[in-house]
């Protein structure tokens, strides 16, 4: 595929719906506080005593997850976007001839400028903008069906990495699974996990 097209599309796209926060909540343990009253009788008094005892707790067991990693690393995303640009190859490279010849065209026109004649300067210019009108028009809507497509392919790789996530949730006990965090340990990031049940499937 052109080099434009891995510029302006496979950058550092992010679908709208990915993952969407993947935030899974689990149940939480909290301390419990258990109050036990003894009551004693020592001939005619009466002698009360409580005591509070607090269960131990356990620490949040929490993960994060990378969505852009498991959308550009991912088998599946891989295969996805391979698909896509077999796709729109075609397009694309007809949208490179059309700039091709703008560009031809302009620069002939700044060549012969100077020897033309008013109405000659006239028909170019306006060959030339209706070129470039066409162009910019074909670029839009080449971008939009593009992100279309590209939505619809990869919404079927986010549901299967929440489920992902979800099942390591529950096998592996995690607490707390996140997206999006300023900084992250490298010690709770199970992005690669993910991936390699989302290969497997």
């Amino acid at each position: 595929m052109s080099s434009s097209l891995a510029k302006n599309t496979f950058g550092k796209r992010k679908v709208g719906m990915l993952l969407a926060t993947s935030v899974i909540g689990l149940s939480l343990t909290a301390p419990t506080v258990f109050a036990q009253a003894k009551k004693t009788t020592e001939g005619t008094e009466t002698k009360t005593e409580a005591a509070a005892e607090t269960s131990s707790t356990s620490p949040l067991k929490i993960g994060f997850v990378n969505t852009e990693k498991i959308l550009r690393d991912s088998a599946p995303a891989k295969e996805a976007q391979e698909k896509i640009e077999t796709e729109f190859k075609k397009r694309d490279e007809e949208l490179q001839k059309l700039a091709n010849t703008l560009r031809s065209k302009a620069e002939e026109f700044d060549k012969n400028a100077p020897v033309m004649t008013d109405a000659d300067r006239t028909k170019a210019q306006r060959e030339l903008a209706d070129i470039d009108t066409d162009l910019q028009r074909k670029r839009r809507e080449f971008q939009e069906d593009f992100n279309r497509r590209r939505n619809e392919a990869f919404s079927g790789i986010v549901d299967k990495a929440n489920a992902a996530i979800r099942d390591i949730a529950e096998k592996e006990n995690y607490d707390l699974i996140v997206q999006d965090a300023v900084t992250v340990s490298a010690r709770i990031d199970i992005t690669d996990i993910v991936i390699k049940a989302l290969d497997k499937k």
